[in-house]
């Protein structure tokens, strides 16, 4: 069985604006601004042998504030400079009951497997609670990185961190591993 790294998107790979206390997504390629450090932990994570899955809700598709098109692009782009596997995306908002809209662990659970990954020994590594929530259902260790959104927060976590890079390193035993927020 494989092991992997599944990273929610916005706020983990890549910066988000800030409004009203809550992170939003760029809307397209033009926004998209990848957050530092960000390329060298997803490589050393890949060269650990981890598989890198990318497990996103976009609903501002559905809710007709952003396009699909400018949503795939911005993944692709992903793909195509960083060391990302798959990327998952959900387009839908909570009222469609999507299996794959975190926090419900659908995207996760089909991703394991498709590669065979050992969940229980793979991470998930978000910024929101539905990222934490959508890892602890699947079965995974959770990181969550806590920018001190001013929205609900995570009910668990097994490790909290400040950054992907501060992840990579816990996941790679560089970081303190012993110690559970």
């Amino acid at each position: 069985m494989q092991l992997a790294v599944f990273l929610d998107r916005d706020g983990v790979i890549n910066k988000t604006k800030i409004r009203c206390g809550k992170p939003c997504p760029p809307v397209n390629i033009s926004q998209l601004e990848i957050i530092p450090g960000v390329k060298q932990s997803l490589n050393a994570l890949h060269d650990a042998g981890y598989l890198i899955i990318v497990i996103t809700n976009q609903p501002d598709v559905s809710r007709g504030k952003a396009l699909k098109v400018d949503v795939d692009l911005i993944n692709d782009f992903l793909m195509k400079h960083l060391s990302i596997d798959e990327v998952r995306t959900c387009f839908h908002d909570d009222i469609d009951k999507c299996e794959c809209r975190k926090p419900l662990p659908g995207n996760i659970l089909n991703a394991a497997k498709k590669f065979d990954i050992n969940l229980s020994q793979s991470f998930m590594v978000g910024d929101r609670w539905r990222d934490v929530e959508a890892g602890i259902s699947a079965g995974c260790k959770t990181i969550f990185i806590d920018y001190k959104y001013n929205e609900k927060q995570p009910s668990g976590w097994d490790f909290k961190v400040s950054s992907l890079s501060e992840a990579a390193d816990l996941i790679l035993g560089i970081g303190d591993t012993n110690e559970k927020y």
